[in-house]
């Protein structure tokens, strides 16, 4: 029979192995999967709207802003993390085909991570414009202004209108 430093021991090994294991790293892919022959097969002037639609599949988005054209955008992104952390970027990929009006082919672009920008929000807190007032300020603010001059209008209520 083992002695119980023994069995601590063996017991402490398992515990630090079980608690490591959740530290492994992910990584994860999400969105389209670029295949460059396929890409390569889409051609300005040649390829129309099916045909891209045939041969890359439908798009992530289509593009809202684009004025007598359209655009279409494949995204694909590879993150990794490692165990409580946020997932962070590592690849990305941006593949934009833009279309005439007659739904042409005129453009394909490709971008990668370098066009990613990062937004980092500001907490609780909306920045605006303007004055910096604090809780009394805006209670007691109108305390002691003159309004403007001349009798009110619309006063009274739904049943005695004046």
């Amino acid at each position: 029979m083992p002695s119980l430093p023994m069995r601590l021991g063996t017991a402490a090994l398992a515990l630090t192995l079980l608690a490591t294991a959740g530290c492994s790293r992910i990584r994860d892919h999400k969105g389209y999967i670029v295949d460059s022959t396929l890409v390569d097969t889409v051609q300005p002037g040649i390829d129309n709207k099916d045909s891209v639609a045939k041969t890359l599949g439908r798009p992530s988005f289509s593009g809202q802003f684009d004025k007598g054209a359209e655009s279409w955008y494949y995204i694909g992104r590879d993150t990794r993390q490692l165990a409580f952390s946020s997932p962070r970027p590592v690849a990305q990929t941006t593949l934009a085909v833009r279309f005439d009006a007659a739904g042409n082919v005129v453009q394909v672009d490709r971008t990668g991570l370098e066009k990613v920008v990062a937004v980092r929000p500001n907490g609780d807190k909306t920045p605006t414009l303007g004055r910096d007032r604090g809780f009394f300020a805006e209670l007691f603010g109108n305390i002691g202004r003159v309004g403007g001059m001349g009798p009110m209008t619309g006063g009274g209520t739904a049943d005695n209108p004046q």
